[in-house]
Order: structure tokens, then sequence, then C-alpha cells
């Protein structure tokens, strides 16, 4: 394969070092390392907490990541970042500003711009990006939007609404290919959105054994946890977004059940929804909580080791039983058993490869309950830790699935040139 030029517009690539889903930043790193070229179009600010001092008030930066990756920064709005227009207006201005960065700030040669969506508007900048340099255009898929927005409440304006589901068929439709995360994300494409089963790749969510095989090398697990006050503790970890999605409020009712037990809940991560949590946790009097700020990638994986299980948690809808949870595949490569609070492949998931306990969403009983199974079993959540980490080496390596996504744009651009 010759060294491919790929020009990828992800709103939320995050900074080096920076927690929170690093799907791209490693799919990035891998490439470069096999000798192909990445250039970004990101945006400033943390897809946890919008705001950011780091640009200096510039409207572009131009900068290459430790892993080097070309990486231009655009600007985004962050005036309102917890509202759902004040968001909506950060992901517009992303809009027009990448397009900008990707004709002014981007002019070397490209081969093919893949866009990674949410939001869903990155699809447009990668569209008319794709239409001014003449190369083919990728959409990837790693949430369905608008239908998330919708069933959580979050987007409600019928013509709001209806303006989404034409932006959607509208990228379906010019995009060359589109990579889905999960099997269910394209038997709903095919099927409700009426896209061509050919033009349809499935590249997931993965384990990240690189990073979690290095920081294990080195960890002292005893000392972490007597760091934190917590050596003699059932340590159930989140880590990720703390949005209305999140619903963590269930994790907050569940441990108020569990106060006179040894299970601790450590929750790693920012968002929306944070000092509400915060604030219930107060009034409920619960000292079995532990909430903290966005840590890095690697501190991320510290924590995690450090923990007795992993909890994946959502809000109970439909959509999401589409979905692959991110953070349970850090758990895999950690050997953590998940307790899954989500329904559909992501249950199928954990119940095929014995990794975990499915809890029904919203339903901190069941929760509870699942957590004394681990209590009263300790070689229960041992197995289902180990299980879950032989899965992931064997079906979800990220090294193996970035390489399969190069081949697949590599067969793409085999196939024709720009039309």
């Amino acid at each position: 394969m010759k060294p491919l030029r790929i020009l990828l517009i992800h709103q939320y690539f995050l900074e080096d070092n920076d927690g929170g889903g690093s799907r791209w930043n490693e799919m990035s790193r891998i490439w470069i390392e096999e000798g192909h070229h990445v250039t970004v179009l990101a945006g400033m600010g943390h897809y946890m907490h919008l705001k950011s001092g780091r640009y200096g008030g510039k409207y572009f930066v131009r900068r290459t990541n430790q892993d080097g990756v070309k990486v231009v920064r655009c600007y985004v709005s962050n005036s309102h970042d917890a509202k759902f227009l004040g968001r909506l207006f950060a992901q517009f201005s992303f809009l027009l500003s990448a397009i900008w960065g990707g004709i002014f700030y981007a002019r070397d040669k490209y081969d093919v711009v893949l866009s990674t969506s949410p939001p869903l508007f990155v699809g447009i900048a990668g569209l008319v990006i794709s239409w001014i340099k003449r190369i083919d255009f990728v959409l990837e898929i790693r949430d369905l939007w608008p239908e998330s927005a919708i069933e959580t409440g979050v987007l409600k304006n019928k013509i709001l609404i209806r303006a989404a589901f034409w932006l959607e068929r509208v990228l379906y439709k010019r995009a060359k290919a589109i990579n889905v995360l999960t099997p269910a994300f394209k038997e709903v494409l095919i099927k409700q959105k009426r896209v061509k089963a050919d033009k349809l790749w499935i590249i997931p969510n993965a384990s990240d054994f690189t990073l979690s095989d290095r920081v294990s090398k080195t960890f002292n697990r005893n000392a972490f946890r007597t760091e934190l006050g917590l050596h003699d503790r059932f340590i159930i970890i989140y880590v990720g977004a703390h949005g209305v999605a999140n619903h963590l409020i269930q994790i907050i009712e569940t441990a108020e059940l569990l106060k006179n037990t040894i299970a601790h809940f450590l929750l790693v991560g920012d968002g929306a929804e944070k000092a509400f949590l915060i604030a219930e946790t107060r009034r409920r009097d619960l000292h079995n909580v532990s909430l903290i700020g966005t840590v890095s990638k690697a501190d991320v994986f510290k924590y995690i080791l450090a923990a007795d299980a992993g909890a994946s948690v959502l809000k109970k809808t439909d959509v999401f039983k589409t979905v692959y949870s991110n953070k349970t595949f850090d758990y895999f490569a950690c050997s953590k058993p998940v307790l899954l609070a989500i329904d559909g492949v992501s249950r199928d998931l954990v119940e095929i490869a014995d990794a975990g306990l499915f809890v029904e969403p919203e339903n901190p009983k069941d929760f509870a309950e699942k957590i004394l199974m681990y209590l009263e079993n300790p070689a229960l959540a041992s197995r289902h830790g180990s299980n879950g980490h032989a899965y992931a080496r064997k079906h979800f390596n990220r090294e193996f699935l970035a390489r399969e996504y190069l081949k697949n744009i590599d067969k793409l651009l085999e196939q024709g040139c720009f039309a």
C-alpha cells in the first residue's frame, strides 16, 4: 500500500495527554507509524467542557502533536457551553471555521477527507472540502444523531429535527463510504435510512493495549489505592462524560443503597451534569462516592487498574441499544469486569465475552444487587475481567482495526477518482 494522505475532520480530537475518548488519537498514531500522513482539522476545547484558554484568543492554531499528526485547531464558540442552543452554536461555528481551515490552513495534497461525527455538522465541512479539493469524502458515524438527541430530550424543536434528518440524508447520499461502529448502526442505516450496504464499513471502538500495557508495567496498584484512601474498598469506577445521556444519577442512587458496604464509587470526568451530581452526593451525605475531574489518558488507566470493576451506563432509551460504550473497551484492556447498564449490542458484547454483569438501565436496586454478587464472589469478578481482556485481544485490538480501516480507504481509492 502506498502512503496515504488523509485529512481528518474531528471537532473533539484530543490534545496530547488529555483524557477522554482517544479513538482517533490512537488511530492517527498507528497510521503515522505505518508511514501514512494525517492532518486533523480539530476544534478548540474538550467535548466534556468546551471552554479553553489554551489558544490565546486565536482563531486558528497549527501544531504537530506528540505522534507526528499535523493538527489545525479551528475556532469554536464557547460562550454558552452548558445549554443545547449554545452547544449547537458551537458546533455550527466549528463547521464554518473547519471549512476555512481546510482551505487556507491545510494546503497539502490529500487523497481523502474523513469526517467523524458527532456532531453531524462535521459532515458538511467534509463534503464541502471534498468538493473544493476534488477528493473522496468518507463519513464516520459514532452516534446515531439526531435520534440520540431526540430520545434523551435534548433536541425538541420540530423544525430543527426535520432539518437534522434532511442533513443526515444528504450526507449519507454524498459520502463515498460510511464507517459505523456497531452492527446495529449498520442495520439501522440499511433498513431505516436506505443506505446501500456496499458503501458501509464497520470499524468499531477498541481496546488500546499499547497504552494499558505500558502503564501497567510500572504501576503500583496497592500504593495508588492507599494514596486514594481506598485500599480496603471495592472500587467501582466510571470514566467519561458526565452529561444528560450518561444519566449518572443512577450511580449516585446505587451508592446510597450500598453506603453501609465496602463498595466505593469513583467517577472520573466532567460534563454538564457534574455540578448536579456533586450536589446530590452532598445532599444525600454519601461518603462512598468520589468525583474527580478529567485526567490524562495514561492516568485514566491508572484509576481503572486500581479499581475492582468498571461501570458503563447510559440513559434508558432505545437508541443506546445500538452503541458500544467506549469505556467498556478500556475496562477490557485493564482486565476489569464490567457492570453494564446499557441494553442491546453492548449487552450482547459483554455477555458473549462473559466479561461482566448486565444491569437494567436506571434501576439502582438491580445495580446494587449485581455489585453485591461481586462482593460475595470475588472469583467471578476476576474471571469476568480476564475473559474481557482475552476477548478484546482477539476481536477488538486497536492496532489491528486501525490497519483494517486503512485497507478500506485504500480499496476505495483504487476504485476510481473523485466523482
